[in-house]
């Protein structure tokens, strides 16, 4: 028997990271971008603290689909 993995489509991962990230508290107001392609996630974009770049890789490991996250974000000290 041939066992055959399924993969997330990339428009409906990417829904969800979008989902995912204006769910967020502590993100909903930040001007994210990023990319889904075959269950790996790229985040681009500026956030206020360290804590909000974890809390945006976080917040997305949890999600069916993603294999891997490439955290991007630049962490603004303003």
């Amino acid at each position: 028997m041939t066992v055959m993995q399924t993969i997330e489509p990339d428009c409906t991962l990417a829904t969800r990271v979008s989902s995912a990230i204006q769910q967020h508290p502590h993100l909903s107001r930040r001007n994210l971008k990023f990319e889904a392609r075959d269950g790996r996630i790229i985040l681009r974009g500026t956030v206020s603290t360290y804590y909000q770049k974890l809390m945006a890789q976080e917040a997305l490991r949890r999600l069916d689909g993603v294999e891997e996250i490439e955290n991007h974000l630049e962490v603004s000290w303003r």
